[in-house]
């Protein structure tokens, strides 16, 4: 990890609309958890849909999103890469660099708020606020690094990734059965499920599986953005 490039990603990253972007779903999950804890509803299924739904089903890819492809893709598109490229630094360590601040910067504005949600609504039974936070942290980190790998292999990273968010992890992976496998949403709920009180959660896809595939996706999508930058020239990006 590279210090100068994790700080100028982070000023680039925060010092933006992105910054305030990145507040807006957050502040709705926490208000949305103050108002359902006073509905009379069975307060675990309240829980679980909110967590479920909102946070990890739609806080984190859309947070993930923001911020994996806003890592690197904005340097890509106005061509301020360059500058980076041309230092003597491999280009993997940009990569695992930038990744970690995506990494980082997801579960601060997706995991914080989702512990606490979890907490408002249900307080610590059946751990499910830990839980869900749990999911919120592995799921995070896999989509950090397939919208970072967006970033780098194409230059409409944000309607790429918006069309994988609602169409394949909204759409398919949550109401096609055999599509549910693939879904990083899918795996965090099932490691959530693994934290949680037995019986509490239920979940399509088993730990065994769920945590290979996590790790598999994650590397797979680092390593493959590496090389994708590595290929890139000075010359290809002026």
């Amino acid at each position: 990890m590279n210090r100068t490039v994790a700080r100028l990603t982070v000023r680039g990253l925060l010092g933006r609309r992105r910054g305030v972007l990145l507040l807006v779903v957050p502040a709705l999950l926490l208000v949305i958890s103050v108002i359902a804890r006073g509905a009379d509803v069975d307060k675990h299924d309240l829980a679980v849909n909110i967590l479920g739904t909102l946070s990890l089903g739609t806080l984190v890819p859309i947070l993930g999103l923001v911020v994996g492809t806003g890592v690197i893709a904005t340097e890509i598109d106005d061509g301020s890469i360059v500058y980076l490229l041309a230092k003597p630094l491999p280009r993997w360590k940009i990569i695992t660099t930038k990744l970690a601040v995506a990494i980082v910067t997801t579960w601060v504005f997706a995991a914080i708020p989702t512990l606490l949600a979890g907490l408002i609504i249900y307080g610590t039974k059946d751990n499910l606020a830990v839980a869900f936070t749990l999911g919120t942290l592995v799921s995070g980190a896999a989509y950090s690094a397939v919208f970072l790998l967006l970033g780098v292999v194409t230059r409409h990273a944000v309607v790429a990734g918006l069309a994988y968010a609602l169409v394949w992890e909204s759409l398919v992976g949550n109401f096609v059965s055999g599509a549910k496998t693939l879904s990083v949403q899918q795996w965090g709920l099932s490691v959530a499920k693994a934290v949680a009180a037995d019986g509490s959660l239920t979940a399509p896809v088993a730990l065994g599986v769920a945590i290979p595939l996590l790790i598999v996706i994650t590397v797979a999508a680092t390593v493959f953005a590496s090389v994708r930058l590595a290929g890139m020239t000075l010359a290809s990006e002026e």
